[in-house]
C-alpha cells in the first residue's frame, strides 16, 4: 500500500513537472493507471538523464574546441602576427567557407591532406548513390510494368468472374426447373403406379387372369420383340428360297412352317395389342 502511495506521489510530481502551469488532464486514478504512469515517468527520467549527459558532453567538447581555437589564434598571433579579425570581408567569407567545408566533410582540420580523402570518399559515395538510384529506377520500372499487367489481369479476372456468376445463375435456374420437372414426373409416375396397382387389384378381384396383368403384358411385349428379331433371319432365309427353282414338296413344307410361325406371331401381337393398357 505504501509503495502504491509513493508511486502515486511520484506520478503526480512528474505530471506537474510535465504540464507546468497548464491543468493536468483528468484520468481515473487506480492501480493500473498509476502503474502505467509510473513506468512512463521512470522512462522519462532515464531519457532526461541521458539527454543531460549528452548535453553536458557537448558543452565540454564546445569548451575544448573554443580552447583549441583560442590556442591556435594565439599561435598565429605569436608566429605571423595574424588574427581572423584582421581579415577583409572577402577573406572572412573564404575562411568561413573553408570551416563550413571542413565541418560538412567531417575532417579533423582544414589542411589539403584532409580535404582530398574526404572529397574522394564523398565522390565515391555520390557514384554509389547514383548507381543505387539507377537500380531503384529499373526496379521501379519493373514494378510498374508488373503492376500494369496485374491490373489488366485483375480486370480480366473480374470480367470472367461476372460471366461465370451469370452462367452459374442461368445453370442454377435450369437445374431448379429440371428438379421441379423431375419432382412432377416422379409424382406422376407414382400416381400411375398407384393407378396400375389399383386397376390390377380390381381386375384381380373380378377374376382376371394373372397373365393379363401389366407385368405379364410387358413380359409378353418383350417376348414379342424378341420373336420379331428372331423372325428377321427366317424372313431373309425365306426370301432366298423364293429366288430358287421351286421344289414342290420341300417348298410346301417350308411354306407351311413359315405360315405357322407367322400365325403364332400374329396371334401374340393380337393378344398383346388387345390388352395393352396404354391403348384406348
Amino acid at each position: 500500500m505504501e509503495a502504491l502511495e509513493e508511486k502515486e506521489a511520484q506520478v503526480a510530481a512528474w505530471l506537474k513537472k510535465i504540464f507546468g502551469d497548464h491543468p493536468i488532464p483528468q484520468y481515473e486514478v487506480n492501480a493500473r493507471t498509476t502503474e502505467v504512469l509510473y513506468h512512463l515517468s521512470e522512462r522519462n527520467r532515464v531519457r532526461d538523464r541521458d539527454v543531460y549527459l549528452v548535453t553536458e558532453d557537448l558543452k565540454q567538447k564546445a569548451k575544448e574546441y573554443e580552447s583549441e581555437a583560442k590556442h591556435l589564434q594565439d599561435l598565429l598571433m605569436e608566429s605571423v602576427n595574424f588574427s581572423p579579425a584582421s581579415l577583409s570581408s572577402t577573406g572572412s567569407r573564404y575562411l568561413n567557407a573553408l570551416v563550413d567545408s571542413a565541418v560538412t566533410l567531417e575532417t579533423k582540420d582544414t589542411s589539403l591532406a584532409s580535404f582530398i580523402p574526404a572529397v574522394n570518399d564523398l565522390t565515391s559515395d555520390l557514384f554509389h548513390t547514383k548507381s543505387k538510384n539507377e537500380e531503384i529506377k529499373l526496379e521501379l520500372a519493373k514494378l510498374e510494368k508488373n503492376l500494369t499487367a496485374t491490373l489488366v489481369l485483375e480486370k480480366c479476372l473480374r470480367e470472367d468472374l461476372k460471366k461465370a456468376e451469370l452462367h452459374l445463375c442461368t445453370e442454377r435456374a435450369r437445374v431448379d426447373s429440371r428438379l421441379q420437372n423431375m419432382d412432377f414426373l416422379k409424382a406422376k409416375s407414382e400416381e400411375f403406379r398407384s393407378g396400375i396397382r389399383t386397376a390390377e387389384e380390381q381386375l384381380s378381384a373380378r377374376g382376371m387372369d394373372a397373365s393379363l396383368s401389366h407385368q405379364s403384358l410387358v413380359a409378353l411385349s418383350e417376348k414379342l420383340e424378341e420373336l420379331k428379331r428372331q423372325t428377321i433371319p427366317l424372313k431373309k432365309k425365306l426370301e432366298s428360297y423364293l429366288d430358287l427353282m421351286p421344289n414342290p414338296s420341300l417348298a410346301q413344307v417350308k411354306i407351311e412352317e413359315a405360315k405357322r410361325e407367322l400365325d403364332r406371331e400374329r396371334k401374340l401381337q393380337k393378344q398383346v395389342g388387345l390388352f395393352r393398357p396404354d391403348e384406348k
